[in-house]
């Protein structure tokens, strides 16, 4: 009996597969002092519904979040990470087209490899992470996919292999700055907690209380004057203007060009363009900064109410995202 079978089958419904990142689940079974096994997607031979470095975390009392796959295997890799946690041994899975693994076959037709090991020290890993997450910087885990060993280095490497060493880069979460008080800018709200973004909702002079049920990582209430020097924009974020006030929206605007925001964008009609164009010029943004101006803000999709320009504003946003 394998150590899955100690344990009740995953869910139906796949809602572990809605988690991608795990920092949160392992920084919780860290406080909660529990082990846990990781199985990353290490290779893939034709088609493959998840992206090379996909990961999928599995704790010592069967939980498991993320996904490596379309769900065709996640039950045969939580059993392995399991019996990973008993034994100590790393593995290689090999699943689909070829695979010797007859009776688990991808849908998409491809074959994965998935590198599934223990964490020997959770809480050392968690505060790792956390450290790169505060400081807003890329790390690097390499992996040997011999035996299994990992270290964290510093200097960013794309996700891949390099002969037997793995590495992973973990990047920082998508921040998004957003000014504004419409209901749009409370649809954005809702859709990017759903997401996992790190929002900052700025409204100058706004109520004291940030908008009921919704939950900004920030809430900055004071002049814009006052707030701007405040905000972090590094290239891992993204600012958008929807205060329907000229003056407000073209002065974060210039802030944001100024940083290293990868996206900068502001609410409006097409044709208010040349003249926000010709503002921010007058205001001595750099002419190379304008190819991260994205204007009106939101994708073509025909959006009419708050909730359809929402979700065209953060299609947007994900679509110019650093990769």
């Amino acid at each position: 009996m394998t150590a899955a079978a100690q344990f009740s089958p995953l869910p139906q419904w796949p809602a572990y597969g809605l988690t991608d990142d795990l920092f949160p689940t392992l920084e919780r079974w860290a406080a909660e002092g529990k082990r846990a096994a990781l199985a990353t997607l290490v290779s893939i031979t034709g088609s493959s519904p998840r992206p090379l470095g996909s990961e999928m975390a599995i704790c010592d009392d069967g939980e498991v979040q993320g996904y490596v796959s379309g769900g065709c295997v996640e039950a045969a890799v939580r059993a392995e990470a399991l019996d990973c946690l008993k034994d100590g041994l790393p593995r290689m899975l090999d699943y689909g087209a070829g695979s010797p693994v007859l009776d688990i076959q991808l849908t998409c037709g491809g074959r994965i490899g998935i590198f599934v090991r223990a964490l020997p020290d959770l809480a050392a890993h968690v505060a790792t992470l956390k450290a790169a997450r505060e400081n807003r910087r890329p790390v690097t885990l390499l992996t040997n996919l011999d035996t299994g060993s990992m270290q964290f280095c510093a200097e960013a490497r794309a996700t891949g292999s390099e002969g037997r060493i793995f590495a992973r880069q973990y990047l920082p979460p998508l921040r998004l700055i957003l000014s504004g008080g419409d209901p749009i800018t409370l649809a954005i709200l809702s859709l990017s907690g759903l997401m996992g973004l790190e929002t900052v909702l700025l409204r100058p002079y706004g109520p004291p209380e940030p908008p009921p049920g919704l939950s900004p990582a920030r809430y900055i209430r004071g002049s814009l004057e006052a707030a701007l020097p405040t905000l972090s924009l590094d290239r891992w974020t993204a600012v958008y203007s929807l205060t329907h006030d000229a003056l407000s929206d073209l002065t974060l605007t210039a802030h944001a060009l100024k940083s290293e925001a990868f996206c900068v964008s502001i609410l409006g009609s097409r044709r208010k363009i040349p003249g926000r164009l010709e503002a921010l010029k007058t205001a001595g943004v750099p002419e190379d900064a304008f190819n991260r101006l994205h204007l009106p803000a939101g994708l073509e999709i025909g959006a009419r109410t708050p909730m359809e320009i929402a979700l065209s504003i953060l299609t947007q946003m994900i679509a110019t995202r650093p990769r």
